[in-house]
């Protein structure tokens, strides 16, 4: 898969494409689907797969007091995307100018720069100006522009519908089953281990850190955690997310602390699984106060998870 960024790095000359144009935030089932009958199209058309998506998130831009809570960040939508089989990732930064186009004047903007065949699109669809263009406009406009909109319906489990709102309220909610059946895989972060103030080694209880890289995360407090990227199989781990108030702590940031282990995991790329909600963040009186919780906390997540010689999802 190639990404593309802007619109300066499309391809002066190509045969056309099939195109999917959304957020895609969390890569739920429903944008499986979605994704799966763009490469359907792809494959008959011998046409190439592009997934248009946009950079900040449009609520982000245009909710910055109060944007959604980020279920992945685009370092975290690549990664998975990757093994999807698209051939062409497109980023398009989220402006006013993006925000102000008419629904013709984006349709006209696809067809210049894509010269698309289909143009494939959820139930719910909507964008630019006011949203008016919706899934009935865009092809209106294909009609004269020389694309078919596709129109892929809703994917709902146990009659509930698929959707990201409906993740977040799931991790809100610490429904860790519920956010792995939607989004088909266990809810995770990925990242760089950060260097940190090395306290929770003096306390002991080592951490790797990682930066939350969106200006929300969906969940927040102390978790039973699976870590990958540490050996071959997932390890067991309690970590927190938040703020650290006993420290004086201030942007949020995830700790992880595997269980038994003494390595040294600065600068390597790891994934955290949330299996189980332990706790919300708290302020102690001190250190001591907070090291005898943090020892409670590990031998909680070491019931759920069922000792650090269980591997879980490993």
């Amino acid at each position: 898969m190639r990404l593309i960024r802007g619109l300066s790095g499309l391809p002066r000359r190509h045969g056309g494409c099939v195109v999917t144009i959304g957020t895609y935030d969390g890569l739920h089932l429903g944008h499986q689907a979605l994704i799966a009958r763009l490469k359907s199209h792809a494959q008959r058309s011998g046409q190439p797969a592009v997934l248009l998506t946009f950079e900040p998130m449009p609520r982000e831009f245009l909710s910055p007091a109060d944007p959604p809570a980020r279920l992945t960040t685009f370092r975290e939508r690549w990664r998975i995307l990757s093994g999807t089989g698209l051939d062409y990732l497109w980023l398009l930064r989220f402006d006013e100018a993006l925000r102000n186009l008419s629904a013709e004047d984006f349709a006209q903007l696809l067809v210049r720069r894509l010269r698309p065949s289909v143009v494939v699109v959820g139930h719910d669809f909507r964008f630019a100006r006011k949203g008016e263009a919706t899934a009935a406009a865009l092809a209106a406009a294909g009609e004269h522009l020389g694309f078919t909109v596709d129109v892929v319906p809703a994917v709902t489990l146990a009659g509930e519908r698929v959707s990201s709102s409906g993740v977040r309220e799931a991790l809100a909610a610490a429904d860790f089953a519920r956010a792995h059946r939607w989004l088909g895989r266990p809810y995770s972060m990925r990242g760089r281990v950060i260097t940190g103030k090395r306290l929770g080694r003096d306390l002991g209880f080592p951490t790797a850190n990682l930066a939350l890289g969106r200006r929300r995360a969906p969940v927040a407090g102390i978790f039973a955690v699976q870590v990958r990227g540490v050996a071959g199989a997932a390890l067991p781990g309690v970590a927190s997310l938040g703020t650290r108030p006993t420290i004086g702590g201030g942007e949020a940031l995830l700790e992880a602390h595997v269980f038994d282990f003494s390595g040294d995991l600065y600068g390597r790329e790891i994934e955290v699984e949330f299996a189980a909600k332990l706790r919300e963040e708290q302020r102690f009186a001190d250190l001591e106060a907070l090291t005898a919780q943090m020892e409670r906390d590990a031998a909680d997540a070491r019931a759920i998870l069922g000792g650090a010689g269980n591997f879980l999802n490993g």
